[in-house]
């Protein structure tokens, strides 16, 4: 029942699940002494500073402001929930909190690594706490409760954080206590092994790693689509750009202690499986059918990736908290065979919505589109039928008209972008020849890219459906078809990313061969719509939006820190075409009393609210009996909302046992009574479409246009 993939942060976070990786476990401890800055960082630190105040789009003055700026930034990606730095710490490094702007300048990164070796010595005096606390006896009766978000507390003393981490390991012991682990004795070494896991995977980070958690702080104070990729990050970026993925099909992010599931890919095996959703968090990963699950809450993102992904058609196993369900909540154990995500997978496909409206049936014609791909290696090879979005969608086209449809809708939800060249070719099917999107460089200068079709593919009344995951080409091709009054669209307004980055090989700059030196990925231009508006920050807002409980100002673009604001330019020279556009306030009108009665409708909302109600929570009760009376009123929640959208959506009720949770860690094979997934959100915006083929009376005699034909744009 999920609407959408959300709670977007910073995207280069977000790991694809791809190919084999090594063990953390393996990695050697790295000795304080030889926690210094290197040679070859220097001098990456040079080249950075200089494309940056050079090259970036936005020009961002190395100055005190923003060394201020670097130093916040700096300190939260090592200590996010400010739980371990001490306020003495923070006052004894705060004269560099201006001068880090002239550290970097200089090339000198002495501070930055002072900084961490203080937090490392921090989280080592925690852990031996943590697990001095453990042997302690605690009484769950006492009315007390846990703050587990303390990110934007102010940076506290040792007594107030000595009882912080005193109410922090007790709920760790009472979470593992609600999830059916009932001998102390399991549960400390359970616990055990999680807090000397932290402390090993922190003493193995070497001067690469701090040297990248630095400049990344620099980085993303001026903009955060900007980033470094030490050596080794490079490699996994490079793995995650391939067209052939070998892993489960998520990305990834990271959200305190945990990993959380940011968005499914299309066709990848935890979508076919369907046991693994967006805003689900991993706390646990085994391998294979028996290797005992590694307890990985507050391990570091790119470990927990390392252990997920692996060899096409080997088996991970992954203990989930689902979305929803508050820290310390039942955990699930799912089983996923990783397996390659193929171009094919991501390709376009068809299906068709029939619609009932007045008596007649209407014939919507729908395609999903998860990314804009091209095969550029077999174009490359001189193949007349490589495989491309615009050819794809051309044929599919031609057999949705075959089949008699009455309207087109093309579904971007989740669609993060890809090709900028098939995002203009695709707008040629519906407009022929024209504009379609503006791109400003850092220098000023404007290029307009340009559709060139012979002639229009489908010329019918149009749809585009977007969400909040709707991003750059995405944007690029909704906004072109608004502009240009081609069609409607409908849903939520989109992510919001009108930024162009380019990927920087620093090796190729570096003149006094320093060493490997990573790679940079700056933001060098910015999209403009061809009316003048950027999709930056904004996005594009939808002609029939989806009701205001589906959206929120803290997603997108415009929950970033320092990202570029909206802008406007000229518009480029096009003509319009006809769509109704003087039907959507009533069709709006229309739209939200059809939810009004929509009762599936009405229950996704409430899935929504209660997970973002979930989130939005800081405090929880070290009570158990308290626990426990949330918990179950969380399931019985769950049970009846499962009841209902089945009623709604014409299905079987649910037989009495089947939700029962994984409170002992055994596989949760897919049920084969579990309810069908109903597409309520691609149903609804079938019936918009289909509302404005057909006219009410009143917009029959009202002279308003009732198709989508596009004139010849110049």
């Amino acid at each position: 029942m999920s609407f959408s993939a959300r709670h977007l942060r910073l995207p280069l976070l977000g790991l694809l699940l791809a190919a084999a990786a090594g063990v953390c476990a393996l990695v050697p401890v790295v000795n304080k002494a030889d926690l210094v800055p290197t040679e070859s960082q220097t001098r990456a630190t040079e080249l950075i500073t200089d494309f940056i105040a050079n090259y970036h789009y936005k020009k961002v003055p190395l100055d005190d402001a923003l060394s201020r700026q670097i130093f916040d930034r700096y300190l939260d990606s090592l200590d996010p929930n400010h739980s371990y730095f001490l306020d003495s710490d923070i006052k004894e490094f705060s004269p560099a909190r201006d001068q880090l702007d002239d550290q970097l300048r200089e090339a000198r990164l002495d501070t930055a690594f002072a900084i961490f070796i203080r937090f490392r010595d921090r989280l080592d005096e925690r852990t031996r706490a943590e697990l001095e606390l453990l042997n302690r006896p605690m009484d769950f009766t006492v009315n007390e409760d846990y703050v587990f978000d303390r990110s934007k507390s102010p940076w506290a003393g040792r007594a107030e954080l000595d009882e912080y981490w005193r109410k922090r390991v007790k709920n760790d012991v009472l979470s593992l206590r609600l999830s059916g682990k009932t001998s102390m004795d399991d549960i400390k070494k359970i616990l055990t092994r999680r807090y000397e896991d932290m402390q090993r995977r922190m003493d193995q980070l070497n001067s690469e790693d701090v040297f990248e958690l630095f400049i990344n702080a620099y980085l993303t104070a001026i903009e955060p689509h900007t980033a470094y990729f030490s050596p080794r990050t490079s490699e996994n970026f490079r793995i995650r750009m391939s067209l052939s993925l070998e892993g489960i099909g998520a990305v990834l992010q990271s959200d305190n202690e945990y990993t959380q599931v940011r968005q499914i890919l299309k066709g990848g095996p935890a979508d076919k499986s369907g046991l693994l959703h967006e805003d689900d968090r991993i706390t646990g990963v085994g391998q294979g059918a028996t290797e005992p699950i590694v307890d990985v809450v507050g391990w570091r993102l790119d470990d927990v990736v390392d252990l997920i992904r692996g060899k096409k058609g080997s088996t991970v196993r992954l203990q989930v908290l689902p979305k929803g369900a508050g820290p310390g909540g039942p955990t699930r154990t799912i089983t996923l065979v990783r397996n390659k995500i193929e171009l094919e997978d991501e390709a376009a496909k068809k299906s068709v919505i029939e619609v009932a409206d007045g008596g007649r049936k209407i014939k919507i014609g729908v395609i999903n589109l998860p990314t804009f791909y091209q095969d550029f290696e077999a174009r490359a090879r001189g193949d007349k039928n490589y495989r491309s979005t615009t050819r794809d969608v051309r044929k599919l086209i031609n057999e949705l008209t075959a089949a008699g449809i009455d309207g087109l809708l093309i579904d971007l939800r989740g669609n993060g972008g890809g090709s900028l060249s098939e995002a203009t070719e695709l707008t040629g099917l519906f407009i022929g020849s024209g504009p379609v999107v503006q791109v400003k460089s850092a220098d000023g200068s404007l290029h307009v890219e340009r559709a060139d079709d012979p002639g229009i593919a489908y010329g019918g009344p149009l749809a585009v459906l977007v969400d909040g995951n709707s991003a750059s080409a995405s944007e690029i091709f909704a906004a072109a078809i608004q502009d240009y009054r081609r069609g409607v669209i409908i849903g939520e307004p989109t992510f919001g990313k009108g930024t162009v980055q380019n990927l920087v090989d620093l090796d190729q700059y570096d003149r006094k061969n320093a060493g490997h030196l990573g790679q940079l990925k700056a933001t060098i231009a910015q999209f403009f719509r061809i009316n003048g508006d950027s999709t930056q920050h904004r996005g594009v807002l939808p002609d029939v939006p989806f009701p205001p409980e589906l959206e929120t100002v803290e997603d997108g673009e415009r929950s970033l820190p320092n990202a570029l604001p909206w802008a406007h330019i000229d518009p480029a020279n096009f003509v319009a075409a006809q769509a109704p556009v003087g039907a959507y306030a009533s069709e709006r009108s229309r739209h939200e009393q059809r939810l009004q009665e929509d009762r599936a409708f009405q229950l996704l909302l409430e899935q929504d609210k209660a997970v973002r109600e979930a989130r939005a929570r800081t405090r929880l009760s070290l009570v158990e009996s308290v626990r426990r009376q949330e918990q179950e009123r969380t399931q019985q929640e769950l049970k009846q909302r499962e009841a209902a959208f089945r009623a709604a959506t014409g299905q079987p009720p649910p037989p009495p046992d089947e939700d029962k949770t994984d409170d002992d860690g055994a596989d949760n094979p897919p049920r084969k009574d579990a309810a069908k997934p109903v597409d309520i959100v691609l149903n609804e915006a079938a019936h918009v479409l289909s509302d404005l083929i057909v006219p009410t009376p009143q917009q029959a005699g009202s002279g308003v246009p009732r198709n989508g034909l596009a004139t010849h744009a110049d």
